[in-house]
């Protein structure tokens, strides 16, 4: 599934339609978690079934397109079974219990609702909102995939205006010679990774170079009376800074990644539990800065697109533990030379890349030299969720 985003324009009253839109998605998402609370034996079906007594009450329900009631509904599920597999799963803490939206950005249309015009450059929405004609602007092209491929249309508002994703049924596959290499990586905040050949790629710290911006921004907001114009003005700007930053991260962790997998055969990087580590205080800023789980979920990705292999190595001791004799080393943060009695002196994170390489290897059954043809790569090899998020991670 491939998700191709253009930003969309038009007059404020068809934005105006658009908001009216999201605010009945997030209407009938909430009434659907209200109807199972009271129901809780009641499932998926019964959800979609529930649209339609919506709609014959709400006539602005009723507006919108019943398969983007449907949507709505599917996405109250979605909370109501990721809180049954955390159940099931005994995940410690809190189970993720389903909460009330309270500030909706997006609205989800199928089949019907909408349509594309023949030269792919607007987009009508049919259904009683008034949304109407959306000019398209974006780099993908959507002529190699025909209408029968688009199996969703999302309006999503952001800080700078709305955009239109489709959601296109194909499966993305890239065959590319294999390259004998393998590799393996160890994040830190200092260098963004380290390789197992030694190579460190600078951490970018986005959020540190543009917080001088963000803290007046956020300044000028608590300054400005609240409900008034200027505020909602204020707001506004400061979103976009923070989507900036967002935007930067993602390029980067794409970017970088993709490089990466195509360089080499197998990757091999840490199993880190980063809702754990957050939890120090002094760090926390840093860590999510770096945002390293945004970088493993594109290497598995593109793990996939070009049949590589990508293992999630168990972290632990990696930088106390000899890559070359394995005996333990104790060292504390600010010693950043490995230096082992065999010998064996490296920087710090240039040893543990090693010992994860080490590790990735056992996991896929394979030591000494390592080769692999594109018949026998199978995307990643991990012992958590791909694609998911941290709490819904399974012990390694």
């Amino acid at each position: 599934m491939l998700v191709f985003e253009f930003k969309a324009y038009g007059k404020s009253i068809q934005f105006q339609a658009v908001d009216e839109a999201i605010r009945t998605a997030q209407f009938v998402r909430n009434s659907c978690l209200r109807y199972w609370m009271d129901n809780p034996k009641k499932n998926k079906y019964d959800l979609n079934k529930y649209c339609a007594v919506l709609a014959a009450t709400f006539p602005f329900a009723d507006e919108l397109n019943s398969q983007a009631r449907q949507s709505s509904a599917e996405r109250a599920w979605s909370a109501i079974s990721r809180f049954y597999e955390n159940c099931k799963k005994k995940i410690t803490g809190k189970k993720g219990y389903p909460q009330f939206q309270k500030d909706c950005r997006s609205v989800e249309y199928k089949a019907t609702g909408w349509k594309l015009a023949t030269d792919r450059k607007s987009i009508t929405f049919t259904d009683k909102k008034g949304i109407g004609k959306l000019k398209l602007k974006g780099t993908r092209d959507l002529h190699f995939y025909s209408f029968t491929q688009i199996k969703r249309v999302r309006l999503v508002k952001r800080a700078d205006g709305v955009y239109v994703q489709f959601c296109i049924d194909v499966d993305r596959k890239e065959n590319t010679e294999p390259t004998g290499n393998t590799i393996g990586l160890d994040v830190g905040l200092k260098e963004y990774y380290t390789d197992s050949n030694g190579t460190a790629v600078e951490n970018p710290r986005f959020l540190r170079k543009g917080e001088r911006i963000l803290k007046r921004s956020q300044r000028r907001v608590s300054r400005k009376v609240k409900g008034s114009i200027n505020r909602s003005k204020a707001r506004q700007i400061l979103g976009k800074r923070h989507l900036k930053i967002s935007r930067q991260r993602k390029d980067h962790a794409v970017k970088l990644a993709r490089c990466v997998v195509q360089s080499n055969d197998l990757i091999a990087y840490e199993d880190l539990r980063i809702k754990n580590m957050v939890q120090n205080h002094c760090l926390a800023k840093s860590i999510n800065d770096a945002s390293w789980y945004q970088f493993r979920v594109w290497l598995e990705y593109f793990g996939k697109v070009f049949e590589r292999v990508t293992v999630a190595a168990n972290p632990q001791y990696t930088s106390q533990e000899c890559s070359s004799c394995g005996e333990i080393v104790k060292k504390s943060l600010s010693t950043r030379t490995h230096a082992c009695k065999c010998g064996c002196v490296l920087d710090r994170d240039e040893n543990a890349a090693r010992k994860i390489l080490s590790r990735g290897l056992g996991t896929v059954g394979h030591t000494g030299t390592f080769a692999l043809d594109a018949s026998n790569a199978s995307g990643e090899l991990t012992s958590t969720l791909a694609g998911e998020i941290l709490p819904q991670q399974v012990s390694s």
